[in-house]
């Protein structure tokens, strides 16, 4: 299971990301990323992986797209933050 909570405020955009991002999680990830995140304004995005708990291989290539995008993570597992700097 994926929790997905999305918040806005005038300067950032924040993802918060609490569960398993594997599987059918991660095409409904990616569903919600396309339809929500905002590409033609100048916000900060911050997407929050404290409460992520494992990732399979859709999920580490759907948060490389992230990343690409300019989206910022936090994260302070060692599982997390050995899979982010694997990108």
């Amino acid at each position: 299971m994926l929790k997905i909570t999305r918040t806005e405020t005038s300067t950032e955009e924040t993802w918060i990301l609490q569960g398993r991002l594997v599987g059918l999680w991660v095409s409904e990830l990616r569903r919600c990323w396309k339809k929500t995140h905002r590409t033609d304004t100048d916000l900060k995005c911050i997407v929050d992986l404290n409460d992520v708990t494992l990732v399979d291989r859709k999920g580490e290539r759907l948060l490389r797209t992230m990343s690409k995008a300019g989206v910022q993570f936090i994260a302070r597992g060692i599982y997390i933050r050995h899979l982010l700097q694997q990108r």
